[in-house]
């Protein structure tokens, strides 16, 4: 097999795992959005902000934790903070660095929305799996993610 070519071992991991990895998002949005009205990127800056209440991510900072490019990050801010979810706020002394902060309206969301996607991620990957699988599937994704966040 050549260097260009994945041999049928290989292809046999890496099928599976671009599907998994097409269709969650898939599922996960359209879950949530059908239960609660809010996208599954909404709910993840949402709850990377919730996560963050002794300070205010920067921009930069909330892109990265949320897994978004800046500009995806910056027009879903827009749509958050136009629904009251969420607000900018400047960073310290630094008036050029812009941070944001979750609102009550959207900590409330929030809580709504946490038993939808709990019980979500619970049925799709957690419970068919046993105790070693979960150990092994966490390791495993914790060994690929540095090289993948590298490559952004």
């Amino acid at each position: 097999m050549s260097e260009r070519q994945l041999t049928p071992e290989e292809m046999a991991v890496w099928l599976p795992t671009i599907r998994f990895v097409q269709l969650l998002p898939q599922v996960l949005d359209r879950t949530l959005k059908a239960e609660t009205g809010l996208k599954h990127a909404y709910y993840a800056i949402l709850v990377s902000l919730a996560g963050q209440d002794d300070f205010a991510p920067t921009m930069t900072d909330l892109a990265r934790i949320a897994g978004l490019s800046r500009s995806r990050l910056s027009h879903a801010l827009d749509v958050l903070e136009e629904r009251g979810w969420v607000a900018r706020t400047t960073c310290g002394g630094d008036k050029r660095t812009q941070s944001a902060v979750l609102t009550d309206e959207g900590r409330e969301l929030l809580r709504s929305a946490a038993p939808v996607h709990v019980a979500q991620i619970r049925e799709l990957i957690l419970d068919p799996l046993d105790d070693d699988e979960r150990e092994q599937l966490a390791s495993i994704l914790t060994k690929l993610i540095p090289g993948v966040t590298a490559a952004l």
